[in-house]
């Protein structure tokens, strides 16, 4: 599919809801702008896990259903 909006945005899911971000955007500067830090997050990408070690270079594409969790210290 991989298609780009005029507007240099792709389409995604992202815990279930759709949104665009610009496209190029990494899995890391995805998770900064959720406002999460991508050295405390599981990343879920297409059904695949994401090693947490490239996440500063796996870019979004169109139509990625991204699952994103993070963890929470304390108990």
């Amino acid at each position: 599919m991989n298609t780009m909006h005029t507007d240099g945005t792709v389409s995604i899911h992202v815990n279930g809801e759709h949104r665009r971000v610009f496209a190029g955007l990494t899995l890391a500067q995805l998770a900064e702008e959720l406002g999460l830090v991508p050295e405390k997050v599981a990343v879920e990408r297409n059904l695949e896990v994401v090693p947490r070690s490239t996440l500063t270079q796996v870019l979004v594409e169109d139509g990625d259903e991204i699952e994103i969790v993070h963890f929470v210290g304390g108990g």
